[in-house]
């Protein structure tokens, strides 16, 4: 972990086009603003593992359950390609 003391208005630079700047500081917590290409997601941790762990569930959904849902017109395909990824995602996770 790189560590560095900034003062307001100071910034880090990051791979040429990342910039945080320090806008305030307080006595326990500091105000930055983050300039990022619109291609690069940023996220506060706690929304990060949110994310992360509503994923994780959405992956883990019973595909025998999905399967018996009525499809419409458009997608009245079966799951088997669904089957397919799950038995690969629970291989890759062994």
């Amino acid at each position: 972990m790189l560590i560095l003391t900034r003062k307001v208005n100071q910034k880090l630079i990051i791979n040429d086009d990342i910039e945080v700047v320090i806008l305030e500081s307080y006595k326990n917590s500091v105000k930055i603003g983050v300039n990022a290409p619109s291609n690069v997601q940023i996220y506060r941790e706690e929304i990060y593992n949110e994310i992360k762990k509503s994923n994780k569930q959405a992956k883990n959904i019973d595909i025998d359950t999905i399967s018996k849902l009525k499809p419409n017109s458009v997608s009245g395909k079966n799951f088997d390609f669904m089957k397919k990824i799950k038995s690969y995602d629970n291989n890759e996770s062994k």
